[in-house]
């Protein structure tokens, strides 16, 4: 299974990053259209090589903005950088006057779809939960290759939609998929392994990042071990976690801490230190200094030295060694195919 990371960063240096470093990348053209740092990120890509790029159209970032993706400029998008593209998805779409999909949606993607082929493109179908199942049906027998969407607020159970998906039209009698199905947005580790996926996406690596958070895997018999869920752990100085025991790593005791600052020191990286002091608000900082608290009226103001760079102090080496665990753990994935059948556990 291919784990595509997604997500947009916000600054140049961040989406070169995560190119060099994840090899995978899923970006949306919503957010390119929109001439945000992923763009340049985009540009950065075509230079490389051996990188597996997925574009998505970005429909449903934009529904969630009640804006909408123009199908004529995403395909001309597509045409001009195919040779860079390895995956590219249907235009779908996901609910009129922020409807949920249904019927009348999912004919509608499927109306994009065959525009984008008329054009002489061949992007993978998607299927939304809460669409027809004789969508998804079709799909399963005219393509390879297609995707499952999950779209706003769900209106039935994922697990039981999904059980339903890969049992009833994905997989043989055997539960070996016939075809190769993509999963949008699928970060949790039990859908993960529960379902022989053959590619997902997932903007948990940033998200944590951004939080101050960075993804630490758990061991057995003294190994990294992949198939149970990983600790989240708060190590930034912004975190509100840092004044509730035994929550951040500043404040753990005992063995899981030790485990932590294993991983860490294994990976490579530093947990790094910080100094925090009151100064004159008009001072000017060091190389080494920035403001913690925004500016006010008070003469004295919150600034943070780093003493040591590291995971508490600087956002871009969490994304990198989040990165790092989302690698590990493509590696550590079930090899594709494999059977599905359906359990009596319902998670979530």
């Amino acid at each position: 299974m291919r784990i595509y990371f997604a997500g947009t960063c916000g600054i140049e240096k961040r989406e070169r990053m995560v190119i060099d470093k994840a090899g995978s990348r899923l970006i949306s053209y919503y957010y390119m259209d929109k001439g945000l740092a992923v763009a340049y990120g985009f540009e950065y890509l075509k230079t490389k090589k051996n990188k597996h790029l997925f574009i998505d159209s970005g429909a449903f970032s934009a529904w969630t903005k009640g804006e909408e993706v123009d199908i004529y400029q995403y395909i001309d998008f597509i045409k001009k950088n195919r040779q860079f593209i390895d995956i590219y998805a249907n235009l779908d779409v996901i609910g009129l006057n922020g409807a949920q999909p249904n019927e009348e949606t999912a004919e509608l993607t499927l109306k994009n779809q065959r525009i984008m082929e008329k054009a002489g493109l061949d992007p993978i179908p998607v299927f939304h939960i809460g669409e027809p199942y004789n969508y998804l049906e079709y799909y399963v027998k005219k393509y390879k290759y297609i995707s499952l969407g999950i779209a706003g607020n769900l209106p039935v159970n994922l697990v039981e939609w999904m059980d339903e998906c890969f049992e009833r039209y994905i997989c043989d009698k055997d539960g070996y998929p016939k075809i190769k199905v993509h999963g949008f947005a699928v970060t949790s580790l039990d859908l993960m392994l529960r379902y022989p996926w053959y590619s997902v996406d997932s903007t948990t690596w940033v998200t944590f990042g951004r939080n101050g958070i960075i993804v630490v895997p758990r061991r057995r018999s003294g190994q990294w071990v992949y198939d149970i869920a990983a600790d989240k752990i708060p190590v930034s100085y912004k975190s509100p976690d840092i004044h509730k025991k035994g929550r951040h790593i500043f404040n753990m005791v005992g063995s899981k801490k030790d485990r932590v600052l294993e991983y860490i020191e294994q990976k490579g990286y530093k947990l790094g230190k910080s100094k925090f002091e009151k100064i004159p608000a008009n001072s000017k900082l060091l190389p080494n200094q920035r403001w913690a608290e925004k500016k006010s009226e008070n003469p004295m103001r919150l600034v943070e030295t780093v003493i040591t760079p590291g995971l508490s102090n600087y956002y871009l080496l969490r994304d990198e060694l989040n990165i790092e665990y989302f690698k590990d753990l493509e590696k550590n994935m079930p090899k594709w195919p494999w059977a599905f059948k359906r359990q009596n556990k319902v998670l979530f």
